[in-house]
């Protein structure tokens, strides 16, 4: 397996199950331009989604043209990138700010080109349809764990409306606008530092209870030690994010999901997943032991067959009842 690296129509060798070639853009506002090849296919799409909080994450915008836009903080600066598909197993990226070469550089991690699926072999008839007709779904490795910390953390409990909801809010005011020419104004997420002096009374009115606020400050004291974990095997991370209060189980498993590449973070207590799992892969509702204990076989790739169900649309349960109300903190 080749990589190859082109700057200014040169080329270098380096082990992976890919290629790239990079050029710079030719004008201060062309950004940094990146090109990478997987050995097998890529579904940027699918990949990409759970990056997305809600249709109106003020760090992501999705265009007709089939861009896919984010605004990020990286170690060594902002960064706005656009990535696209190129070709079935192709995506182009281009990126502007300081952050812009980190991000680069880290592309093929953040699509999880180098997974090893040779040992994902699934027996039920849905995963396995599941799995011919999206061959392209990888997982994500962002590397970026706080910036997925905050929004798992903000979702816990409550609505996904009013979580997404608090999200924006938060963003839209603490955050710095994001480089490069977007396509609509875009927010990069506020830094640790930021959220950790937030006033509680301002958490308050963005509908974020005090439980869930003193979660986000006490990790945003030790963001550092957190980011540590990505650099750790899954197991050490999950361990490094528990030690936070108010972080369990789910939060570790929706961070790992998006900053780690963990294809087996099972996102056990969510309200929902463990009815889908049981409608959907056993025709009736299961609890969370017995979710875990149907979804055994599947290690260490459970979260992958998941999304599989997800993305195919298999992913449903009854509706027999309504749902729970809003609660809206801020009026309490």
């Amino acid at each position: 397996m080749i990589f190859l690296l082109s700057v200014g129509g040169g080329g270098a060798a380096h082990s992976g199950g890919w290629s790239q070639n990079v050029a710079v853009g030719s004008r201060s506002g062309d950004g940094a331009v990146r090109t990478v090849t997987a050995d097998r296919a890529v579904d940027l799409a699918h990949t990409l989604a759970p990056l997305r909080r809600g249709a109106g994450d003020p760090c992501h915008r999705t265009t007709a043209d089939g861009g896919h836009w984010r605004a990020a903080r990286m170690a060594s600066g902002v960064v706005t990138y656009r990535l696209e598909q190129s070709g079935p197993c192709a995506v182009a990226a281009r990126a502007w700010g300081t952050g812009a070469s980190e991000f680069l550089d880290g592309l093929p991690g953040l699509l999880c080109l180098d997974e090893d699926v040779s040992g994902f072999e699934p027996v039920h008839p849905k995963i396995v349809e599941a799995h011919r007709r999206f061959p392209g779904l990888r997982m994500l490795r962002t590397g970026l764990v706080f910036e997925a910390l905050v929004p798992a953390v903000l979702e816990q409990r409550v609505h996904t409306i009013s979580a997404r909801a608090s999200w924006r809010q938060l963003v839209w005011k603490f955050g710095e606008p994001a480089p490069g020419p977007t396509p609509a104004p875009m927010r990069v997420p506020p830094d640790a530092d930021t959220w950790r002096h937030i006033p509680s009374w301002v958490y308050h009115r963005a509908n974020v209870d005090p439980q869930r606020s003193r979660t986000i400050v006490l990790a945003a004291r030790m963001a550092d030690k957190l980011e540590q974990a990505a650099t750790m095997t899954h197991a050490e991370a999950a361990r490094r994010l528990c030690v936070v209060p108010g972080i369990g189980v789910w939060t570790a498993a929706e961070i790992a999901q998006r900053a780690l590449g963990d294809p087996d973070a099972l996102s056990v207590g969510d309200f929902h997943l463990a009815s889908i799992v049981g409608w959907t892969l056993l025709g009736r509702a299961v609890d969370d032991d017995e979710m875990v204990g149907c979804l055994e076989p599947l290690r260490p790739h459970r979260y992958r067959a998941v999304r599989l169900l997800e993305v195919a649309g298999f992913a449903r349960k009854p509706k027999f009842g309504p749902r729970t109300p809003l609660v809206d903190h801020s009026r309490i």
